[in-house]
């Protein structure tokens, strides 16, 4: 049997094609012991927990919106995150990805939720009309992601390894911004003008050593809990220093109780046709993590069990943004800072999403509980988040490299990748387009990730006969490393 005909018949089984030479501790059924579970649950929810609930607070603060209906968002975005994870990691049926994804808010909502909260404002809304208002429109528009993971299968020649490679790339770069940011000593730190200070630096780094010295370990337990850990002597160091803030944690209700459409439901089909554009990027982004993930936890990405797991994946991306804005939550998406996490600290057991998912319903319940970890210094997160994101990134270009590099994929990946960063320098390039367009390209994910697709429907792809053969490009690579493993 020829090699290109094992590497066929090996993908068309489904099997890994990444088995060989593991670095992973526990693989996606592995079922790791109790301790090392709860270790691994709090690693994630480590890496997510303030990006969780900071999209709610980052709207309800700009909107000037009661601490009241903040709280209950906050809580909602923990009930929700955990009800979806627990939908992603088991797989009922068709709905979800059974790979560690852990769904989060969708940060991509935060400014065109602000921006038109606050046109509604001015129009004279009350914060209850507001709410429903937005909710609403997030409601029906989850419903686009639910559609779109139907046709997913067909569009192949469109999402190409290529396309969700820089896609994660794109993600992974764009988030290494917000980790270095908080490395410095975040936003607020920029404003009274102590970013960048010895005292934020020291921290930041003070955590990224940490992180990297338990990696570095031998011992399976110590490298996955090398985040945590690194988080931890951070947290100390910064209570022994006075930095921490725990006014977040005053006035907070004991419980918070979910209640479906508490704030009413009502829909605007203008404010619908803005939120649906950035739907659309939502979907793009979870194509991306997703592929991220399965190549991480050593699944491939290609045939039929990635096609099941796109799509299943996708339609609880939609399915979840559904229940969440149900319950009062912003939308949510799969959460591309996990594969971070996965990869440093070698575990992909899906079962560690169970534990994760337990939590943060818990958490919900109970509001003050969740808000203490918004009270971790942002160059504590920063020290650990620079190095998570970068992570990402480094997926990404293994997923580029997985479709191969020749000349048509080099002038692919090159393009969409200077439009993108092109744009996180200077979002304002694209101001000349219609509102409709420029959401989706003042965006530098959404940006490279067009870009890729349009170019990749464009550019013909031929073989060295003159002829198209996708199939023989894809897979060209791994059959060059079968053979020289052989």
């Amino acid at each position: 049997m020829s090699d290109v005909q094992q590497v066929a018949d090996k993908t068309v089984k489904n099997e890994s094609l990444y088995s060989g030479d593991s670095e992973l501790i526990y693989h996606l059924d592995d079922k790791p012991p109790l301790h090392e579970m709860l270790i691994g649950a709090v690693t994630h929810l480590l890496a997510i927990f303030v990006p969780m609930v900071a999209p709610a607070l980052i709207v309800g603060t700009a909107l000037g919106l009661s601490s009241e209906v903040t709280a209950y968002l906050v809580s909602m975005a923990m009930i929700a995150s955990g009800i979806g994870t627990f939908i992603q990691v088991n797989r009922f049926g068709r709905v979800g990805s059974g790979l560690l994804s852990i769904q989060s808010v969708n940060f991509s909502f935060v400014t065109v939720m602000i921006a038109l909260g606050g046109s509604m404002k001015k129009d004279g809304l009350d914060e209850q009309a507001i709410i429903s208002a937005l909710l609403g429109v997030a409601f029906v528009g989850a419903f686009l992601v639910v559609a779109s993971s139907q046709v997913l299968p067909y569009l192949k020649r469109v999402i190409t390894p290529t396309v969700s490679g820089v896609v994660v790339l794109m993600i992974g770069l764009s988030l290494i911004k917000v980790g270095i940011i908080d490395f410095g000593g975040g936003l607020p730190a920029k404003g009274d003008g102590s970013f960048g200070s010895y005292q934020n630096l020291g921290l930041g780094f003070l955590v990224l050593c940490v992180v990297i010295g338990f990696n570095c370990c031998q011992n399976a337990l110590l490298r996955m809990g090398g985040i945590a850990i690194g988080l931890i002597v951070g947290y100390v160091c910064a209570l022994f220093m006075g930095i921490v803030d725990f006014s977040p944690l005053k006035d907070l209700p004991i419980i918070t109780i979910p209640q479906p459409f508490k704030y009413g439901f009502s829909f605007d089909f203008h404010a619908f046709l803005v939120a649906a554009t950035i739907y659309l990027l939502s979907i793009l982004e979870a194509v991306g993590s997703i592929t991220a993930t399965a190549i991480i936890s050593e699944r491939p990405i290609v045939g039929e069990e990635y096609d099941r797991r796109l799509s299943g994946g996708v339609l609880a991306d939609g399915l979840v943004s559904v229940i969440a804005c149900a319950l009062g939550s912003l939308p949510l998406t799969t959460f591309a800072q996990n594969n971070g996490v996965i990869q440093m600290t070698g575990v992909a057991s899906r079962h560690v999403g169970k534990y994760i998912a337990a939590i943060l319903v818990i958490l919900g319940l109970f509001p003050v509980i969740g808000r203490f970890f918004t009270t971790i210094p942002a160059p504590i997160l920063g020290g650990a988040m620079t190095l998570m994101f970068s992570m990402i990134a480094l997926a990404g270009i293994k997923i580029i490299l997985c479709g191969g590099m020749d000349r048509r994929e080099t002038l692919i990946v090159a393009t969409a990748l200077g439009i993108g960063l092109g744009v996180s320098y200077d979002p304002q390039i694209f101001r000349v387009l219609p509102d409709s367009i420029y959401v989706l390209f003042e965006n530098p994910i959404c940006a490279g990730g067009v870009t890729a697709i349009i170019l990749n429907l464009l550019i013909p792809r031929v073989n060295k006969r003159g002829q198209e053969d996708e199939l023989e490009e894809l897979i060209k690579p791994v059959t060059e490393n079968f053979t020289q493993a052989k």
